[in-house]
């Protein structure tokens, strides 16, 4: 059972009843992901689920006047964090995030990493797989653009601004003090540079190649003007690498991605021959009688 179903059935979780029995897509984030660390005691869980048709295509909801009524209840994510699990021997903290398909498509296509990573983990951080989320799986790669180095690079720089100026509290302050700098940042600023630079030469992305690096900062190896030295030099190599690289395209594929959207909602509720407006009827049936009309001119000429 996944995380959130489980959750959910022990009333841990407090979610619209759809995002537990619809849900499509879960995983397990975070170093566990990135072969780093095999501790589950604290756990961020990503995922997505398909909300009900009336959600998705507002418009067919029978009750709703568009441009008259307030727009019905939308659904971009649901996010419960701290969720305290006594059931094991230890303590587990959850995190959870499940997003609606729509959403979780649209950050996957602007190249946003957490959602990036999503669709990368190794198999064994999937929890829960619908044969609607092994497809979206399967076409991962289309997700990936010239975009996700733009994206990564502003996520990069976050981290070195919060290494450089940021006061950890809590279970990292511990590191700090013993090494003089959030390693927890200048972690995750490595690895995000080496993922982009994953897709930008190879068009693929392998989040656990670089786990012995990222362990060595974590162990406190790197010095933080080290840190800081990589990545001067490695954002310029990085920089050359986007303008050269052949491996994805410049843009998002934004119409193949809609397209592959559009199948994984017409596997879930089986037709969207409703979700058109009548004005939409209208023009693509003049337009079918349009082209026929043309078709059988060009028949009788010949």
């Amino acid at each position: 059972m996944s995380h959130t179903k489980s959750l959910q059935k022990r009333n841990l979780l407090n979610a619209p009843s759809f995002v537990t029995k619809q849900l499509q897509y879960e995983v397990i984030m975070g170093s566990f992901a990135y072969g780093c660390s095999s501790d589950l005691s604290d756990t961020d869980v990503y995922g997505f689920c398909v909300p009900p048709k009336n959600i998705v295509f507002p418009h067919t909801n029978p009750n709703y006047i568009h441009l008259y009524d307030a727009v019905p209840f939308n659904f971009e994510q649901y996010q419960q964090h701290h969720i305290q699990d006594h059931t094991h021997n230890e303590a587990r903290e959850y995190d959870i995030t499940i997003y609606s398909i729509v959403k979780y498509f649209k950050l996957c296509a602007n190249g946003n990493p957490n959602m990036i990573d999503s669709l990368f983990v190794p198999y064994r951080c999937i929890t829960h797989l619908s044969p609607i989320g092994e497809l979206v799986r399967e076409n991962r790669h289309l997700f990936l653009s010239k975009k996700c180095w733009h994206t990564f690079k502003g996520y990069a720089y976050s981290q070195i601004h919060k290494m450089n100026t940021k006061h950890p509290t809590g279970k990292r302050l511990e590191s700090f003090t013993k090494f003089g700098y959030d390693v927890k940042f200048a972690y995750h600023l490595v690895r995000l540079l080496d993922e982009i630079q994953q897709i930008l030469s190879t068009g693929d992305l392998d989040l656990e190649q670089n786990r012995e690096q990222l362990k060595a900062i974590r162990r406190g190896e790197w010095s933080q003007e080290k840190v800081i030295q990589h990545f001067t030099w490695k954002e310029k190599a990085l920089e050359q690498l986007a303008q050269d690289s052949k491996e994805i395209p410049h843009r998002p594929r934004y119409t193949e991605i809609r397209d592959l959207l559009f199948k994984c909602l017409k596997m879930h509720f089986q037709t969207l021959d409703d979700v058109h407006t009548e004005d939409d009827r209208i023009v693509t049936k003049d337009l079918y009688h349009g082209i026929m009309d043309v078709l059988n001119k060009f028949e009788r000429k010949i």
